[in-house]
């Protein structure tokens, strides 16, 4: 079984701990005067991408976004992207692994989420430089390594996401019960580590210490779906995944997920997509 290409931390600056768990780059720099083009792929960390200058595609588990100035692309551990990024774009790149920022303390855990829970901002020229100059500071001590520098930049990372949310305070998902949210997005990182063997809502339920109309009940109220639907929508995406970034066929593929007759995941899969494995990957 064949798996969609991960790519790591570049830990230009040293081999610890801290320099495979963090890093930032200027974007200028990293593109050298020319286009960067990458094939389908996935990170193993939280990927963020801010554009004081843009030109490019970004494709981000299928959806397909025009990189643009005064943008922020904000990617989780695990979604599969493409990117073109035209020379003479200005920015910062910065990528740091789950257990860098998560194992922080409690109210980081949160911030993480609610601002991973989109995957592009889009802001005011005067709200960007904001967000810019603390990425700016963080790009400074990163580089210059003075003492504490990493405490640094993990409390200049918290004041970057709060920034981030405030941003997007408009949007209705940020009127969601808190207690909701978090349900929400417990059982999102569950369906990431289980769907291959956990199909059913009540096992998911049981694994959160909810009823299965308690877990339906926040589902309706956060994404307006029932669980089953999310359910069957991770399923989707991670089956599109494998069939556009590896060559696995689609039997692998099918048992890779859980389904013993390849059939009947053929059948789901066109009853959710309109296309059969085979066509939806020539597409």
């Amino acid at each position: 079984m064949e798996h969609i290409p991960i790519r790591n931390i570049d830990a230009t600056q040293g081999k610890s701990f801290f320099f495979k768990s963090f890093s930032i780059r200027d974007v200028q720099g990293l593109l050298a005067e020319k286009d960067m083009i990458q094939e389908l792929h996935r990170h193993d960390f939280f990927y963020v991408l801010a554009l004081k200058k843009g030109t490019g595609d970004h494709e981000i588990d299928f959806t397909s976004y025009k990189v643009c100035d005064h943008s922020v692309f904000f990617m989780r551990p695990g979604q599969v992207h493409q990117l073109t990024l035209k020379a003479g774009s200005t920015g910062y790149l910065m990528q740091f692994k789950t257990d860098f920022y998560y194992s922080y303390d409690t109210l980081s855990n949160q911030l993480l989420r609610k601002a991973s829970n989109l995957n592009l901002y889009q802001s005011e020229v005067n709200r960007f430089e904001k967000l810019l100059s603390i990425l700016t500071y963080i790009f400074q001590e990163y580089t210059d390594k003075q003492e504490g520098y990493k405490e640094v930049i993990k409390a200049n990372l918290g004041i970057f996401l709060v920034e981030l949310i405030r941003q997007n305070s408009d949007n209705p998902s940020n009127s969601v019960n808190s207690y909701e949210q978090e349900r929400l997005e417990e059982f999102s990182e569950l369906l990431e580590t289980h769907i291959s063997s956990h199909k059913q809502v009540s096992q998911y339920a049981g694994m959160l210490n909810l009823s299965s109309y308690q877990l339906n009940a926040i589902t309706k109220a956060t994404r307006g779906k029932t669980c089953s639907e999310l359910i069957n929508e991770y399923i989707i995406l991670e089956s599109k995944r494998y069939l556009l970034a590896t060559t696995n066929q689609v039997n692998q593929i099918a048992y890779h997920l859980g389904y013993e007759d390849v059939s009947y995941f053929i059948r789901f899969f066109k009853k959710h997509t309109g296309y059969s494995p085979e066509a939806f990957r020539h597409k």
